[in-house]
């Protein structure tokens, strides 16, 4: 489905499926962010109520944990946002 890490592949190898037919467009660059600032911001919170650890510490807890979050999030809401315009038939929109 991806010919780099989220570069889109023209067709499908196997079945020669046109992928070009989908946009997922910042869907999941949305989604991705709003779910890990979510994540992020909470954690955070919680250790600062309950440890008050420095702010180094929280730098080194929060930043790779941001990183994992987002670049591991994407190319799967990525795949799924593809996935789910195809099972739904979803196009362009149409007025009759």
């Amino acid at each position: 489905m991806f010919d780099g890490y989220l570069t889109i592949a023209k067709r499908c190898p196997n079945c020669a499926l046109d992928y070009s037919v989908f946009d997922v467009g910042d869907g999941a660059t949305v989604f991705v962010i709003l779910i890990a600032g979510f994540l992020i911001c909470g954690g955070a919170l919680v250790v600062e109520v309950k440890y008050s650890p420095p702010y180094w510490v929280h730098a080194l807890i929060w930043l790779p944990a941001i990183a994992i979050l987002v670049l591991g999030g994407l190319h799967f809401v990525k795949s799924t946002l593809m996935v789910l315009q195809y099972k739904h038939r979803a196009g362009e929109g149409r007025l009759e």
